[in-house]
């Protein structure tokens, strides 16, 4: 069974293609989303989605969030005394989305579509390949998120031909495609993005907006604020963005050792904060037009995608610079995995699907560091594949050696738009070794980048003369592991605890019960601290029935404590 999985910054999904339509897969707790949260229980059990997000406040040393924006590099997060990379973490988001999609189908899934933004590197989709294997499954195919968006949409199979431009603002990256549908074709002309920007910045700003005007009132240093605090108030913040953008206005309550803090929000006050950022979105958009050659007017529709674009400011913007409302047929939390699962249905050529021929571009220019000038300078940057070509694509340049008797030459492969490779991405670098003996200029050596339909980049440097061959080493692709760095995270991952599926109900509930239990104060907080141990003690006795029961009404306390609003 092949299924669609859009991995997430905040939330991730998975989905099917089954009986003439996509269905999204509920997880253990019989919802769709699974926020991309991953943590340490006290006996350093990982804990996956829900259950992890509620220790986010209560135990920010042992949950992390937001790993998605690390991938393709060598950061590394800390869990209490353990240390995961970006990928690893994503792994058991995937894991639990491929258990949630085996529970629900009663068969095992073995294979994955996983979407990715269109913006994503070399190296940040090398290391999305490799979360899914960690997770248990052939990975066979990334495709890009505002692609899968537009088939989501059934923009193919529209009997008009036009052109579509898919908007997509998601917890940590945003990404522009413009697509163009005629005769069952799917071509995109352009994409555009930033990895950096997200929801999750505009979270950002309301969170050091409370900080800067709060931590006094509660006793503490801006600069010197403990990490638990850091997390309540960003927290608090994302609270007051969501309520913002339904009633316009937000008041939020902090608690800190005995001392209260009143944050208030509004939305002219927010739309101030953010103003940069929407700034930073429209960029992009511009680029991606310029690229494809259209005006505004060419545009037949724009589709939303993501969670963060149900920001008024966002929709407002959207509306602004297209003169026209967006498409709002589908949920933008929704739409990217069934797109993903419209994919995985033409993979296994289902009856109800027609087949359609679908094109994508790469979205960046990709090259290798030049000298040039007069004095021979290094540092400047020389395009093989130029950004928004149609992929697959395989270019191949030649260039001489600068020095007699040269016998090498270092190849630095580059990323980016700059005409200096010190303001691109540095992707990796290879050798030509055994290049003959003889005076400048008369060596040469062929590059050949090819850029699969994943989004993937090899490169071969060829000696021209003797037919010698170098291939990218991607040991060498910063952010990239190595076989062996692979083999050793499988070994570390058999080994390690994960909690059972069929127990993540009451894992959650008691996490949610414990952070609400740190949020209040007296007697609410001795009520709760009652409510936790009975709870405890009833499932200590492992009947199933009693158990179900004593959940509801733990749920139902938990509600009625934390009010109608759920975050």
């Amino acid at each position: 069974m092949i299924v669609g999985i859009d991995l997430g910054t905040t939330n991730s999904l998975v989905a099917i293609f089954k009986e003439g339509k996509v269905q999204i897969i509920p997880n253990a707790l019989g919802v769709n989303l699974t926020p991309s949260a991953v943590g340490l229980d006290d006996n350093g059990q990982i804990m996956v989605g829900q259950s992890a997000k509620e220790r986010m406040s209560t135990h920010p040393e042992l949950t992390a969030t937001d790993f998605k924006r690390y991938m393709g590099t060598d950061r590394q997060v800390s869990l209490g005394k353990k240390r995961y990379r970006a990928e690893e973490l994503s792994s058991f988001v995937i894991r639990a989305l491929k258990e949630d999609a085996e529970a629900y189908l009663g068969e095992p899934v073995t294979e994955a579509i996983i979407t990715v933004p269109a913006y994503f590197s070399d190296a940040q989709r090398k290391a999305t390949k490799l979360a899914g294997e960690l997770a248990g499954l052939t990975i066979e195919r990334l495709l890009n998120e505002p692609t899968a968006a537009a088939m989501a949409y059934g923009l193919h199979t529209k009997e008009e031909e036009g052109k579509y431009l898919v908007f997509d603002l998601g917890g940590g990256t945003f990404d522009v495609s413009i697509l163009e549908m005629f005769d069952g074709m799917m071509e995109v002309h352009a994409s555009a993005g930033d990895n950096h920007l997200g929801g999750t910045d505009f979270t950002a700003l309301v969170a050091q907006y409370f900080i800067t005007n709060h931590a006094e009132t509660l006793g503490v240093e801006p600069r010197k604020m403990p990490e638990a605090l850091k997390k309540s108030f960003s927290i608090v913040a994302e609270k007051a963005k969501r309520e913002v953008g339904d009633t316009g206005k937000s008041q939020q309550t902090i608690q800190w050792q005995g001392k209260t803090a009143q944050c208030t929000l509004d939305s002219t006050i927010f739309e101030k904060l953010v103003a940069d950022l929407l700034e930073r979105i429209s960029k992009p958009i511009r680029g991606a037009l310029r690229d494809a050659k259209l005006m505004v007017k060419d545009i037949n529709e724009i589709v939303l995608v993501g969670g963060a674009t149900r920001m008024p400011c966002i929709r407002q913007l959207a509306t602004r610079l297209f003169q026209r409302f967006p498409a709002t047929g589908i949920s933008p939390d929704e739409v990217v995995v069934e797109g993903a699962a419209v994919q995985a249905g033409l993979k296994l050529r289902d009856a109800t699907l027609n087949d359609v021929v679908m094109t994508d571009v790469c979205p960046y220019t990709l090259g290798i560091e030049v000298v040039k000038g007069h004095n021979d300078e290094a540092g400047y940057f020389d395009p093989i594949i130029e950004r928004n070509n149609y992929i697959p694509v395989s270019r191949v340049e030649r260039f001489y050696t600068l020095a007699d008797k040269q016998t090498h030459v270092e190849v630095k492969i580059y990323q980016g738009e700059s005409p200096h490779v010190k303001d691109n991405i540095f992707l990796g670098q290879l050798t030509a070794n055994d290049i003959p003996e003889a005076p400048a200029g008369q060596e040469s050596i062929d590059v050949r980048f090819t850029y699969d339909i994943n989004g993937i980049l090899e490169v071969i440097v060829t000696v021209t003369s003797t037919g010698s061959e170098s291939k990218l080493i991607t040991e060498e692709n910063p952010g990239v592991l190595s076989k062996s760095d692979i083999e050793a995270i499988f070994k570390k991952h058999a080994a390690l605890k994960i909690h059972p599926r069929d127990q993540q109900e009451n894992v959650t509930l008691l996490n949610r019960a414990e952070r609400l239990y740190r949020e209040s104060l007296g007697d609410e907080r001795d009520f709760l601290s009652e409510q936790i141990a009975q709870f405890e003690a009833i499932l200590k006795r492992q009947q199933v029935r009693e158990i179900t029961e004593a959940r509801k009404t733990l749920e139902a306390i938990l509600d009625q404590l934390e009010g109608s609003y759920s975050f």
